[in-house]
């Protein structure tokens, strides 16, 4: 399997799409969970690494280190 490459502040879209509507997340924690904020409500969810890999489709928006 390829592992992703995302890092902290990245929006990605995940596979599914937020109850609210959107499908953007912001990474705003990592470390062995994941937590990511939905750009529509604000709403904050906490994932492992490896779910979290899973469950991503995509890198919206790189951060700029």
């Amino acid at each position: 399997m390829i592992e992703k490459e995302f890092h902290l502040n990245d929006v990605v879209e995940m596979k599914k799409p937020h109850p609210c509507g959107e499908n953007k997340w912001k990474i705003i924690r990592m470390g062995m969970d994941i937590r990511i904020r939905c750009e529509g409500c604000s709403h904050s969810v906490l994932i492992p690494r490896k779910e979290f890999a899973r469950k991503m489709k995509k890198i919206l928006v790189k951060h700029e280190e």
